[in-house]
């Protein structure tokens, strides 16, 4: 049955693993009178990784914008899929945070919907193709009161941001169910219960005991595109404690979710076992507290922070 594509997550997924990466943060000393986004020096071509030096920490409580190299391209539009690359730093310790910038120079490609980040929205809404648009942001705005700790950026740290939009094209419907070649899980995954096409519930009976490790066994390996990361996911998945008698979320019954991957926008386990994987792959993750909801757990879900999860999820599409 096909099923229009959600642009909001729902139940525990929405209120939690969007969340969850912000969550434990520490806070550093940074806070406002640092210097501001001119005292940077930001050098390179528009689509090559830039040089950053900086000059003094980094004033982020007041937001500056910047188009630093001007294109004559498209202007990008809200729902756009736009392929681009980001420089991410942290405008207190003067370092590198993250950057999408490969050695092949192959592009994001990321859906401006709600889901994603929103300084990338702000980067990138109404500029055109070809910009080199630089923001200087706090981390409150960038991420969340917490930051985003699994990046090194803290809670009161400036974000510097570099985006270069290379291009729009036409977004991919996502895939109804997924498609691909079926594989034998591993004999340590639960079963899946099923009425009809439509999961329900893990069964544990002949699952092993957790070890304490993150792993992932794969069901159906899509014939799909790869999944890279920063891209906007759409998938349908089903999450369950070891053991429990029933889920804690699902969107089988609902619509497919739709996020960010690979950037810190959901628990580790999903971003560092679903990137890398194909475009119509149903997989079961293994996921010990320290890659899902941390020692505090989820109180909401019924999630402790000992509290191992299992999780079945459809990629349907990444844009």
């Amino acid at each position: 049955m096909s099923r229009a594509r959600s642009a909001a997550l729902s139940g525990v997924l929405a209120l939690s693993l969007l969340g969850l990466a912000a969550c434990g943060s520490d806070s550093s000393d940074a806070g406002s009178g640092g210097a501001p986004l001119s005292s940077v020096t930001i050098e390179g071509e528009q689509g090559v990784e830039p040089k950053v030096t900086f000059d003094g920490q980094l004033d982020g409580s007041q937001a500056e914008t910047e188009v630093l190299v001007e294109g004559d391209g498209d202007e990008v539009a809200d729902g756009d899929t736009v392929s681009a690359n980001w420089w991410i730093g942290n405008g207190f310790t003067e370092k590198e945070a993250q950057s999408t910038y490969t050695k092949d120079g192959a592009p994001q490609s990321v859906e401006l919907s709600d889901d994603i980040l929103p300084f990338l929205r702000e980067a990138m809404i109404g500029n055109q193709v070809g910009d080199r648009v630089v923001l200087l942001t706090s981390a409150e705005e960038a991420y969340g009161e917490a930051g985003n700790p699994s990046i090194g950026i803290g809670n009161k740290d400036a974000v510097l941001v570099i985006v270069d939009i290379l291009g729009t094209k036409e977004t991919v419907p996502p895939l109804d169910g997924p498609q691909g070649e079926e594989k034998t899980p591993a004999g340590w995954a639960p079963t899946l219960i099923e009425e009809g096409d439509v999961i329900t519930g893990l069964d544990f009976t002949d699952a092993h005991t957790p070890t304490g490790k993150l792993i992932a066994t794969t069901l159906i390996k899509g014939d799909g595109p790869v999944v890279k990361e920063g891209q906007t996911l759409t998938v349908d998945y089903l999450g369950q404690v070891y053991n429990a008698d029933k889920p804690f979320d699902e969107s089988y019954s609902k619509e497919p979710a739709e996020f960010p991957i690979g950037v810190g926008q959901v628990i580790d386990g999903w971003d560092q076992r679903l990137v890398g994987r194909t475009v119509g792959s149903r997989v079961i993750l293994e996921i010990p507290p320290a890659q899902g909801y941390g020692a505090e757990g989820n109180e909401q879900a019924g999630i402790k922070g000992t509290d191992t999860l299992f999780f079945v999820v459809d990629i349907l599409g990444a844009s």
